[in-house]
């Protein structure tokens, strides 16, 4: 699977190593930055990580920044995007199932272990495509203020 992941600079270090950790279990991994704990601006890396995804260069995004929040708020401003900042397995779980996530964000202040296991779980987790999910989805993406 074509995976992209980026952070802020709170996630540099967790990143490098998920970027071995995911290319160990067959993936392709794209580094849309930051590769430097310098601090800079999170929407970047968020809107970078959808852009890709709707330019059909990568199916997934992972983004990592000091909560996971600010991430996930900025990616979900961009078309197309389902961020979900997830926390443990069974969020990650359910996101894919009824929310088809395409996007997940990560707290850097959570361990390696949990975050690769999130991660496992998210990326082999597929949408269950039912009416009911289909049909929220859609009030979402048709929604406008």
């Amino acid at each position: 699977m074509n995976i992209g992941i980026a952070t802020d600079h709170h996630g540099v270090k967790q990143k490098e190593k998920l970027i071995k950790y995911l290319q160990k279990k067959g993936h392709t991994i794209y580094n849309y930055g930051t590769d430097s704990e310098e601090s800079v601006d999170y929407p970047d890396y968020a809107f970078l990580i959808g852009e890709k995804i709707n330019e059909d260069e990568i199916e997934l995004g992972i983004l990592i920044c000091g909560t996971g929040v600010g991430m996930c708020i900025a990616s979900n401003k961009v078309r197309g995007i389902r961020c979900a900042k997830i926390d443990n397995v069974k969020e990650a779980k359910l996101s894919r199932l009824h929310n088809n996530a395409n996007v997940i964000s990560l707290s850097s202040y959570m361990s390696l272990t949990k975050m690769k296991d999130i991660l496992d779980v998210f990326i082999k987790t597929r949408f269950t495509g039912e009416e009911r999910h289909i049909l929220r989805l859609e009030k979402v993406d048709n929604y406008f203020n």
